[in-house]
C-alpha cells in the first residue's frame, strides 16, 4: 500500500477531488514550517539592545563602535534579500533557508570568542547580517506568492509575526543570561535557537507545490485561453498553465540561471516605475523607526533613564507580542481595503508615539509607557503586508524579488539610523533628537504612501518569469 503525501491525495493527481477531501492542504504545513523558521532566524534581532551595554561594560567600545556592528548587520540584511529572493527561485527555499540558519549560528557562536572590536564587526555584522538577510521578510513574501492564491495578505501578516515571536521568545532570556552568567550566553542561545530549526527545514519546507503534486492553496486548474486574455490585459506575463505550480515563479521557470542577474534585472525594470521608489521610501523609514531606532537603542535609552535593562527588555517583549497581533490583523485588513491607506495610518500613528517617547522615558514603568509599547506593537511590521500586496499587483511575477529590494531600502534605513542614533547619543549624552527626527520622517512615509498611484500597475514592462 502507497502511503499518501501530506495532503492524504496520492502524488500525481493535482489535487483533483478523490472522494475524499484532504484534510490539511500542504502549504499550511510550509508556512508553519517557515513560521518556525523565522522565529529561529529573529534571535540575533533581539540581542544588541540587549548585549550593548554588557559589552561596553567589558571591552569599553563606544556606542559608536557598536552601533555600526549592527548597521553592517543591518545593510547585509537589506542588500542579500532580493538576491535571497532569486536564489530560492533558482535552487530552492529549502536549501536557501538552510544555509541562511547556519550562518546566523555560526556568527553568534563565534561573537563568544571576540576581543576585539573589527571581530564584533565581522560576526554581528558580516556573517549573521548575510544569514538573516537570507531570511528576510521576502522570505514570507516567497512562501505566501509561490505556496498561496487566496489569503496571502493573511499568510504574510503571519509569517511576518513569526520574526516578532522569535523577539518575544528569545528576548526575556537572552536579557537574563547578559545578566548571569553574561553575554556569552546569550550568544550562544542564539546561535543554538538557529540551529534547531534546520533539521525541521531540510524534512519539511517543500519547495513548490509542483513537488507534492499539488496546485497552490486555494488556486483552481487555469483555463489557458482565458489565463492568456486576463495577462495580455493586465500587461504582464500569463501563469503557467496545467501544472501544479500554476501562476506562481519557479526554479525551472526563472528568466535567468544566474540569480544575481535576476535580482539586478528585476531592479532595473521596477527603477522605472515611480510605485516602486514610493515605497522604497517608505520601507526605508519603516526600517530607520523599528529596527534601527526602536529595536537597537530602546533599552540603552531606557538605562539612560535609570531602567534596569531586564524591565526595558520585558517591554521590548510586549512589543512583540503586540506585534503579533498588529502584523495578523494587517494582514486581514490588507486583504479587504486599500493597502496604501493603510500604510498611511500605519506610519502616521507610529510617527505620533515616537513624538511622546522621551517624555514617558523614565526610571520606572508607568502606565503611559504600556501604552506606548501596545501602540507601537500593533504597529511595529504592519506595513509588511499592504507593502508585499502593492509589490505583488503592481510588478507580478517580479513582485517577490521586488519587495527584496523595497526591503533592502527598509534596512539601509534602518542602518542609518542605527548610526546616526549611536552618534547623537555620544554626542549630546541622549536620544532626544533622534526620536524626534523619527517622528518627522514617518509623516513623510504617511504622506508618500498616502500619494501611490492607482495606475501604477497598467504601467509596468512585462515581467519575464
Amino acid at each position: 500500500m502507497t502511503a499518501p503525501d501530506l495532503t492524504g491525495t496520492p502524488a500525481g493527481t493535482k489535487g483533483a477531488p478523490s472522494g475524499k477531501r484532504p484534510r490539511l492542504h500542504p502549504a499550511w504545513i510550509v508556512a508553519a514550517v517557515a513560521f518556525l523558521a523565522l522565529v529561529g532566524a529573529a534571535g540575533f534581532r533581539a540581542a544588541p539592545g540587549v548585549l550593548m551595554v554588557p559589552l561596553q561594560q567589558e571591552f569599553g567600545w563606544s556606542t559608536t563602535v557598536l552601533s555600526l556592528a549592527v548597521s553592517i548587520n543591518l545593510v547585509l540584511f537589506g542588500l542579500t534579500a532580493p538576491f535571497a529572493a532569486a536564489l530560492m527561485e533558482r535552487f530552492g527555499i529549502r536549501k536557501v533557508t538552510s544555509l541562511a540558519l547556519c550562518l546566523i549560528g555560526l556568527g553568534s557562536a563565534l561573537t563568544v570568542f571576540v576581543n576585539q572590536s573589527w571581530q564584533i564587526l565581522l560576526t554581528w555584522g558580516v556573517l549573521i547580517g548575510l544569514g538573516t538577510g537570507s531570511m528576510a521578510l521576502v522570505f514570507a513574501a516567497t512562501i505566501a506568492n509561490t505556496w498561496f492564491a487566496k489569503n496571502r495578505g493573511l499568510v504574510i501578516g503571519i509569517l511576518t509575526a513569526g520574526s516578532a515571536a522569535g523577539q518575544l521568545v528569545f528576548l526575556p532570556f537572552i536579557a537574563a543570561l547578559a545578566q548571569n552568567p553574561g553575554w556569552r550566553g546569550a550568544s550562544l542561545l542564539i546561535a543554538a535557537g538557529a540551529l534547531a530549526v534546520v533539521p525541521l527545514v531540510l524534512r519539511w519546507l517543500r519547495n513548490s507545490p509542483a513537488d507534492v503534486g499539488v496546485l497552490p492553496y486555494g488556486a483552481e486548474e487555469p483555463n489557458a485561453e482565458a489565463a492568456d486574455a486576463v495577462a495580455a490585459d493586465a500587461g504582464t506575463t500569463p501563469p503557467l498553465s496545467g501544472g501544479a505550480g500554476a501562476g506562481v515563479p519557479s526554479p525551472a521557470t526563472s528568466d535567468s540561471a544566474n540569480a544575481a542577474v535576476r535580482a539586478l534585472q528585476v531592479l532595473k525594470r521596477a527603477s522605472k516605475v515611480r510605485t516602486f521608489w514610493a515605497l522604497a521610501a517608505g520601507f526605508a523609514i519603516c526600517g530607520a523607526t523599528t529596527n534601527g531606532l526602536i529595536g537597537t537603542h530602546f533599552i540603552p535609552s531606557a538605562h539612560d533613564h535609570g531602567m534596569p535593562e531586564t524591565t526595558a527588555a520585558g517591554l521590548l517583549a510586549v512589543v512583540g507580542i503586540f506585534d503579533i497581533v498588529g502584523t495578523i490583523a494587517s494582514g486581514w485588513l490588507t486583504d479587504r481595503f486599500n493597502p496604501k491607506v493603510l500604510l498611511a495610518v500605519y506610519y502616521q500613528f507610529r510617527g505620533i508615539g515616537l513624538l511622546v517617547l522621551p517624555l514617558l522615558l523614565g526610571s520606572s514603568v508607568e502606565p503611559s509607557m504600556i501604552i506606548f509599547v501596545v501602540v507601537y506593537g500593533l504597529d511595529w511590521v504592519a506595513t509588511v503586508p499592504p507593502t508585499a500586496a502593492i509589490c505583488r499587483s503592481v510588478f507580478g511575477a517580479d513582485g517577490s524579488v521586488v519587495f527584496g529590494w523595497v526591503f533592502a531600502a527598509h534596512q539601509l534605513g534602518a542602518a542609518a539610523a542605527a548610526l546616526a542614533a549611536g552618534f547623537i547619543r555620544d554626542a549630546t549624552g541622549h536620544y532626544n533628537y533622534a526620536w524626534l527626527g523619527a517622528a518627522a520622517m514617518c509623516t513623510v512615509a504617511a504622506v508618500i504612501s498616502a500619494t501611490i498611484r492607482k495606475d501604477a500597475a497598467k504601467k509596468v514592462p512585462a515581467a519575464v518569469a
